[in-house]
């Protein structure tokens, strides 16, 4: 007979990414807005275009999404696309990866119900930590309650 599980908190994925944040600068110059629309949701957009320098908040959401990405284990395959992950930040409070569509459809899938994350950027780099974990918490939790 196996002894009931601990409570606590059980990694399903984890993914780490690096961004130089002049490399997102010539993408945004390049490609503008088409660039823009294609990877980031429109909260995310205003989020950093709210900011005396916008790349690198950009920067650190690609980083966090390609962490994401990672920490599930697909990529972009699988039906999964880069606006279905999306960063969001109560004010005072962490930021999360929330999940949508396919992305959060193969978290659940993996046993999990929140997606961690860690940003941040300083000097020419914006890097960012995600880990997929059940810590059983809500069913919905933060992998986006009907979104």
């Amino acid at each position: 007979m196996r002894a009931p599980k601990p409570p606590g908190m059980t990694v399903r994925g984890i993914g780490i990414d690096l961004v130089p944040i002049p490399r997102m600068r010539q993408i945004m110059e390049r490609w503008q807005e088409r660039f823009l629309r294609r990877v980031f949701t429109a909260d995310e957009i205003a989020y950093c275009r709210a900011r005396k320098d916008p790349a690198p908040h950009f920067a650190a959401r690609f980083a966090a999404k390609e962490a994401g990405l990672k920490a599930l284990g697909t990529g972009l395959r699988l039906g999964v696309s880069w606006r279905e992950l999306e960063v969001r930040r109560e004010r005072g409070g962490p930021p999360m990866l929330v999940l949508r569509g396919r992305s959060r459809e193969i978290a659940r899938a993996r046993g999990a119900d929140r997606m961690l994350l860690a940003l941040t950027h300083d000097g020419d780099y914006a890097i960012a930590q995600a880990m997929l974990v059940d810590d059983g918490g809500p069913a919905d939790g933060a992998l986006g309650a009907g979104a």
